[in-house]
């Protein structure tokens, strides 16, 4: 590492990697370790349009479309939700910024807050390891409870343990898809590694080890930082 954080500035940190990595899994424990906020790009969309705010009504149009919801509108939530007053202590990022674009505004938000560039943890996990974990994922239509056929088996064969409701693989969990979303994750996320690989921000973690080796080497790289 080539780079130092001031320990008197909030420090946020971003979580990338592709689905499957174990990173939200990662993010959730940090932040409870650090004492502060994880913020989802899909919890705050699904606040933003239950609670009808004009971004939320702007992204639901968007979606109700089939489109995409523009860097304004995802930089807009964004920007709010970095300025409630849990972040003032630094903010763990997942699923945010996805893009160069989006990175590059989340520099100017950040500048005006005047708080330092953020420290990049990039979980990285084989893409036939990732199609191998997902395609064994299997879940509950009833309660929504999830299952891995090599992680986390039901007791009983294909069946929820909670409601013994038959257990069904999502469509987004077949093979096919998976890679699909792989390819779509490599083309918007390779550019966004690069920049922040350049700008010296950047931390390669192997995600192929056990969750608890995972934790235990995101809390000695920070303790470092």
């Amino acid at each position: 590492m080539n780079w130092k954080v001031s320990t008197r500035a909030a420090l946020p940190l971003i979580f990338l990697g592709a689905p499957g990595t174990g990173k939200g899994t990662q993010s959730i424990k940090i932040s409870r370790l650090l004492g502060i906020p994880h913020i989802s790009t899909g919890n705050i969309f699904r606040e933003n349009v239950l609670e009808g705010t004009p971004l939320g009504m702007l992204a639901k149009t968007s979606m109700d479309r089939g489109e995409l919801v523009s860097d304004e509108i995802v930089n807009g939530m964004v920007r709010e939700r970095l300025l409630q007053s849990d972040c003032s202590s630094g903010f763990l990022l997942d699923g945010y910024p996805r893009t160069v674009a989006q990175a590059q505004t989340l520099k100017q938000i950040l500048a005006s807050r005047g708080q330092q560039d953020p420290v990049v943890v990039n979980m990285k996990v084989s893409y036939d390891l990732i199609v191998e974990r997902l395609s064994s994922r299997r879940t509950c239509p009833k309660c929504h409870a999830v299952y891995n056929l090599k992680t986390k088996t039901p007791a009983a064969d294909l069946v929820c343990d909670l409601d013994q409701t038959a257990l069904v693989q999502r469509s987004d969990d077949r093979e096919d898809a998976i890679r699909e979303r792989l390819i779509a994750y490599e083309l918007l996320t390779a550019p966004l590694i690069e920049f922040y690989r350049k700008d010296g921000r950047l931390v390669q973690l192997d995600g192929e080890q056990r969750p608890e080796k995972i934790t235990e080497d995101l809390s000695k790289l920070l303790a470092a930082v």
